[in-house]
């Protein structure tokens, strides 16, 4: 896999739109889980894809410290080998001096041949750092991406449930509203008056009746009382 395919996988993913694919979801709960399952995978292919890069990179730098090392070291065999051969050619051993030179001369090429490597590797090694650097970003937008959906995921789920809740508790008072108890009762209070009544009726007529039960001994009083008059006129009259 090539850097800028790497990176522009981690852009996108880190791009995606996580509120509108949840406005499309029928299921948020289903949807959103397999949506953390899939994104946490994608995250895991990421860091070990970066993990590559970054592993190239170190391996990059370790050749160039190398080089750099290596360069200095022929250097300094070529430092040496040239003051010996000062040294052998004050001495007088010219044949000897030359062949120290010669060794000079290879330690030299050596070192022009070291250099040259750590120059090359230096601007490949700027280009990955520089892409690594943006896809540890990269993965730490993705990683706060998750922790967001992870999050929204929570939310939705609780107001799921407390929205099924609450159409339950509407469904039942709609129920209540369609089929309302209190007719019934108001039917039942209509017969209990209705008893009342009758009962207040009978009342009223057992009350009407001892009345007139009363009235009539009253009456029979007073007959009994004329008739008595009535006998002691007579009788006086008599007298």
């Amino acid at each position: 896999m090539s850097k800028q395919t790497i990176l522009g996988r981690v852009t996108q993913l880190a791009r995606a739109n996580i509120n509108a694919l949840l406005d499309q979801a029928e299921d948020p709960q289903k949807m959103l889980d397999q949506l953390i399952r899939d994104y946490t995978n994608n995250i895991s292919e990421a860091e070990q894809a970066v993990a590559t890069t970054i592993g190239n990179l170190r391996m990059l730098e370790a050749d160039h410290k190398e080089d750099v090392d290596a360069a200095a070291e022929w250097g300094g065999k070529a430092l040496a080998a040239s003051r010996k051969a000062d040294e052998l050619r004050a001495a007088g051993s010219a044949a000897d001096a030359d062949r120290f030179d010669n060794l000079a001369k290879v330690a030299l090429g050596r070192q022009l041949q070291s250099e040259k490597e750590a120059r090359t590797a230096e601007p490949v090694i700027a280009a990955q750092t520089e892409v690594v650097d943006k896809l540890k970003a990269g993965l730490d937008s993705m990683k706060g991406k998750l922790t967001e959906l992870q999050a929204k995921r929570d939310e939705l789920v609780a107001r799921a449930r407390t929205a099924r809740a609450q159409n339950t508790m509407l469904d039942a008072v709609k129920n209540i509203d369609v089929m309302d108890p209190t007719s019934d009762l108001s039917r039942f209070e209509e017969k209990v008056r209705r008893e009342e009544a009758m009962a207040m009726g009978k009342q009223e007529l057992a009350a009407s009746s001892l009345d007139a039960q009363f009235e009539s001994l009253e009456d029979l009083g007073r007959t009994s009382e004329i008739e008595a008059r009535l006998a002691a006129l007579k009788a006086g009259r008599a007298a």
